[in-house]
């Protein structure tokens, strides 16, 4: 993975800086590693989560099709319509 630099340049006030130090010297790791690892959790826990559709791969497109299916009677008439279809192809 291609590296581009990007210089920060922050000024943290004493009690930031304490936690800094602190956290640095308990994780013995650099500054740029500790913002790196930062960046990413924060990442990870503030991105908005994918709805189930969204994570099966949006909406099936055989749904699609059909429209008005929020109604009731459209959805019981397009479910008869398909068991019939069904029955008559079992025959």
């Amino acid at each position: 993975m291609e590296q581009k630099r990007f210089m920060v340049n922050i000024t943290l006030d004493e009690e930031a800086e304490q936690y800094s130090v602190e956290i640095l010297s308990q994780e013995r790791t650099t500054s740029s590693e500790l913002l790196k690892k930062l960046l990413r959790n924060y990442l990870q826990t503030h991105q908005p989560r994918q709805s189930v559709l969204e994570r099966m791969g949006g909406v099936p497109k055989h749904l699609l099709s059909v429209g008005n299916l929020s109604d009731r009677d459209t959805r019981r008439e397009i479910i008869a319509s398909r068991i019939t279809a069904n029955q008559q192809q079992d025959l």
